[in-house]
């Protein structure tokens, strides 16, 4: 009974966390937003606009539920569900701290990508059952774009996996800090086993994977359907694209899953490439900062951090670049990332036999 308790409370924990950063990154993002068209945001509701985002939750939760009388119900009504759901699972494996970690899964990075692939049935489930052109082509432009960005990403994970030797998070995460049981090297030649901080990332420990995170990082927005790749939600030529006809809780849902997926994708690539819950900080001249990553709460002081950082580059990048055309975009993909991220994983597998 205590084992069912235990994982129903990790549930709704994951599920408290993800509605809680949606509330918050929604307020942040329009602050961002704001800054970079000088201009001031939300003023009015609460202190500097910080009640806003409270105040539309409210108004959609009592927003009436339309159904679309040609749509096909059962597709309609699950679709939101399907696309929440695959991203929230993905929480189930990633790790904060030490020790500490949802599901511990030895195939816990393999879990991530398969689960979260799902996402795209039930983008693919909207826009076929609203019935509606304007949804059917956006959820097809989603659903090319996230099965193509998909090749590059797999690539450049594959690439840090071919270095760890693992598909298990947690140990990933441990390889990059001073709880490593094994000798970790800057740069494939200088022992910083007992350093620890920013010179045992991955992207410090084989230079070529920082190109592998530039990838992953790119291919990680049009995963996430976000600006420059947002061309399935284009609002000067679909409406709103997949998600036109949903209101009400059901388009609470598919927000909801585009800002978990944003901090989904934050994190992971912080674990893989980022040093996870270790700190940047090293220890030398004995003073030992970077053994204090082995405190619960400093590990996920320290995740949390990174993560946070490229969500807020994501937003940035949101408010910054104009959107790509359709031809850009898989040009993007097919002739520039794929065969570089295949590169990456070359690069690794000679990395790995010659100087690990």
């Amino acid at each position: 009974m205590n084992f069912y308790l235990t994982y129903i409370g990790i549930a709704i924990g994951l599920f408290a966390f993800s509605a809680l950063f949606a509330l918050f990154g929604v307020y942040a993002e329009r602050k961002v937003s704001a800054f970079i068209q000088d201009r001031l945001g939300p003023t009015e509701t609460g202190k500097f606009g910080s009640l806003q985002t409270f105040a539309d939750i409210l108004k959609m939760l009592q927003k009436e539920l339309i159904v679309p009388s040609a749509a096909d119900k059962l597709l309609f009504a699950l679709a939101p569900v399907i696309i929440f759901v695959s991203v929230y699972m993905g929480f189930a494996a990633l790790p904060w701290a030490p020790g500490l970690v949802p599901a511990h899964l030895n195939i816990g990075l393999f879990y991530i990508f398969a689960i979260i692939s799902v996402e795209t049935l039930g983008i693919l489930m909207a826009g076929w059952g609203s019935n509606n052109k304007y949804s059917l082509l956006g959820a097809m432009r989603s659903v090319a774009q996230i099965i193509s960005y998909e090749i590059p990403a797999g690539f450049a994970i594959i690439s840090v996996v071919m270095i760890t030797q693992t598909l298990n998070l947690q140990e990933i995460s441990a390889q990059q800090g001073v709880l490593s049981g094994e000798t970790v090297k800057f740069l494939g030649f200088i022992d910083v086993t007992h350093t620890g901080g920013i010179l045992a990332w991955n992207i410090f420990r084989a230079p070529h994977l920082l190109i592998a995170f530039v990838i992953y990082f790119i291919a990680s927005l049009a995963e996430s359907n976000r600006a420059p790749f947002d061309i399935p939600e284009a609002e000067s030529e679909l409406v709103s694209g997949f998600h036109t006809e949903y209101t009400g809780l059901r388009f609470a849902f598919v927000f909801l899953a585009e800002y978990s997926m944003m901090f989904l994708v934050s994190m992971l690539g912080a674990i893989l490439f980022l040093g996870a819950w270790n700190t940047p900080l090293p220890n030398i001249a004995g003073v030992h900062l970077a053994d204090y990553t082995t405190s619960t709460a400093w590990g996920i002081f320290w995740i949390a951090a990174k993560s946070l950082l490229l969500v807020g580059v994501q937003m940035w990048i949101r408010w910054t670049l104009p959107r790509f055309r359709i031809d850009q975009l898989m040009n993007l993909c097919w002739k520039v990332l794929t065969p570089l991220a295949f590169l990456c994983m070359l690069i690794s597998g000679v990395w790995r036999l010659l100087l690990m």
